[in-house]
């Protein structure tokens, strides 16, 4: 009996993914989150776990060797897959899937040498390789509070309908249950659920490495006065930029005390001395920028998809997988054209639900506070300006604009740049909208937990796509 040709044939059928989304991928980033829930795949949060590593977007120079590092962390068996675009997304994953269940490509891989893909290698360095044969691999393990939410829905989190223990109202049937969890995913899940910490991986994600490294990858302590002029240890910790739930291409290093951030630094963006990358949410600007007509309502769909988009990170995070999944539909449902009529029903619910939550709001009140005043001196603009508030102020923003959007989905006159607002704010002359939520990032960051820093990241959201978009004139945008 051929055992191992047995086993590669089950870790096939329903293989765990680990997406790891390039700079300029959002499109295919959101192809293969709807896919894989389609299939019914899971996707992992870390690399330990993975089975198929899909890289999502254009190759980015910059990220190749945190990808290199990423791809390292996984055990065979493995496949490594590279979707440049949405339309790639599933001739990549068949790739994968059929390279993963191969032993004679699992032995050629193998035998390759120690961080080489073994031949035609799937990843960003090979454009073409994203439909044919694929030998690289991963492997996600889906750590922390990822590792319950991976069974069933194809993704990282539970299915909304068949999962009803969310993080949800204390007076829900389901809450007490699930209110223990939501307090250990604030404790520890909320650095990348349970894997934030660690040098070598960043999440899954730092792999840029660190100059403290040690034997195993391992970060060193230093020591350093904290701010009441103790000498204590510090940790270096870099987070992203392949963080699960984390804005694509972001890295932020942070030197802890315990728990505590003392200090934040935000990296230089990938690929920042590039332009004309495209800013998937922001296109209708863009376009209506360089005097193409759109439509008001088209603006609408997609500031509203990108909200929904980003609360289900901020969900994730937090620890509740099903809402987060009832968002990821809402947003896939928008973006695919949806009628209003159709989505109103299904968004009540959820803005009733995620809105009213005690216990999410519990979990995030007080953090990242920012005031309306603040926001707007540091140049930030949008619902991060209008909330004036913490984590809890600006998720409930986010489901105020989503309900007001949704309702001028069929709205007709041409969008003026200049009046309506992208999903993270006013574009001005050389300053995007996202460049300044990554400027309020730092000052927000010092001084707060660990746990609550994922939180605070979340509910920002910036979209680094934004910094080397195609920039909208003023001049263009009455």
């Amino acid at each position: 009996m051929d055992v191992t040709g047995l086993a590669l044939r089950a870790a096939a059928a329903r293989p765990r993914v680990l997406l790891a989304a390039l700079p300029g991928g959002t499109a295919a980033r959101l192809e293969a989150e709807r896919v894989l829930r389609l299939r019914d795949w899971p996707m992992a949060a870390t690399p330990a776990q993975a089975d198929v590593l899909l890289i999502a977007g254009p190759d980015c120079p910059d990220l190749r060797p945190a990808v290199d590092r990423l791809w390292q962390d996984l055990p065979a068996p493995r496949a490594r897959v590279h979707a440049p675009g949405a339309d790639d997304v599933e001739a990549a994953l068949e790739s994968g899937q059929a390279r993963l269940g191969s032993p004679a490509g699992q032995r050629t891989q193998a035998e390759a040498p120690d961080g080489a893909a073994g031949g035609d290698d799937g990843g960003p360095h090979h454009q073409e390789s994203c439909g044919g044969e694929d030998h690289g691999q991963v492997h996600g393990d889906a750590a922390g509070s990822h590792d319950e939410h991976n069974d069933g829905d194809g993704g990282h989190h539970h299915d909304a309908e068949a999962q009803g223990d969310g993080l949800a109202d204390p007076q829900d049937e389901h809450h007490e249950a699930h209110d223990g969890h939501a307090g250990d995913s604030a404790a520890e899940g909320v650095t990348g659920q349970g894997h934030g910490g660690h040098e070598g991986h960043g999440g899954h994600g730092s792999h840029g490495g660190g100059e403290m490294g040690m034997p195993g990858g391992l970060p060193m302590a230093e020591q350093g006065e904290d701010r009441d002029g103790l000498m204590l240890d510090q940790l270096h910790v870099p987070l992203g930029p392949f963080l699960a739930d984390w804005p694509t291409g972001l890295t932020v290093r942070l030197t802890l005390q315990g728990d505590v951030v003392q200090e934040a630094e935000v990296e230089k963006p990938p690929g920042s001395g590039t332009t004309g990358r495209e800013a998937f949410w922001a296109q209708p600007w863009l376009r209506a920028a360089e005097g193409e007509p759109v439509r008001v309502g088209e603006a609408a769909r997609r500031r509203a998809a990108a909200h929904l988009d980003s609360l289900a990170r901020l969900l994730s995070v937090a620890g509740w997988p099903a809402e987060a999944i009832a968002a990821m539909r809402l947003r896939d449902d928008l973006l695919d054209g949806a009628p209003g009529a159709a989505v109103t029903p299904r968004l009540e619910r959820f803005t009733r639900r995620v809105g009213r939550s005690r216990t999410l709001a519990w979990l995030t009140r007080g953090i990242g506070q920012v005031s309306t005043e603040a926001a707007r001196e540091a140049g930030v603009s949008g619902p991060a300006a209008r909330a004036g508030g913490d984590v809890t102020d600006r998720y409930r923003q986010w489901l105020a604009d989503i309900r007001r959007d949704v309702g001028r989905l069929e709205e007709q006159p041409p969008l003026r740049p200049a009046v309506e607002e992208s999903s993270r704010g006013c574009w001005r002359d050389d300053d995007p909208p996202s460049a300044a939520l990554i400027r309020l990032l730092p000052g927000l960051l010092t001084g707060a937990e660990l746990g609550a820093a994922r939180l605070i990241v979340a509910s920002l959201d910036p979209d680094l796509d934004e910094l080397t978009a195609a920039r909208i004139e003023v001049g263009a945008r009455g």
